[in-house]
């Protein structure tokens, strides 16, 4: 199963896939924010043929919702009405501080956007359980 991940920020979206087969996530794109963002997610759903999304959601490190976690569910809001797939938030705590950390090395042009989205994707699948016989 082909699965998105959205690393959701103020002004870009990193985009991640994987599946469940290969139970690998890599970075796939950065959208610009505009005011179709939602739309060119949506496409990129539709393009991967995704069966299924996950969007960061900005839970600070004490467990609360700031005002950031009420951006991102209306954006899940607005991307579940033009998708008919599965959107489902999932914990992103410290992925971009992850991801910065690992791009120290890494070619430059490397967003980090496209990365803590893959990183979210890589957290998700590693609590898959083994298929039968894997």
């Amino acid at each position: 199963m082909r699965i998105i991940a959205i690393d959701y920020g103020e002004k870009r979206i990193g985009v991640a896939v994987g599946d469940t087969r290969t139970r690998v996530a890599v970075p796939l794109k950065v959208i610009e924010v505009r005011r179709d963002a939602a739309a060119a997610v949506a496409r990129v759903l539709r393009e991967e043929s995704a069966a299924e999304a996950l969007v960061g959601l900005p839970v600070s490190l004490n467990g609360t919702h700031g005002p950031q976690v009420a951006q991102v569910e209306a954006f899940i809001k607005e991307l579940s009405a033009l998708s008919n797939i599965p959107i489902r938030p999932w914990d992103e705590r410290l992925t971009t501080v992850e991801a910065e950390s690992r791009l120290r090395g890494a070619p430059k042009g490397t967003r980090v956007d496209a990365l803590a989205a893959a990183i979210i994707l890589q957290a998700y699948l590693d609590t898959l359980p083994e298929a039968p016989g894997g």
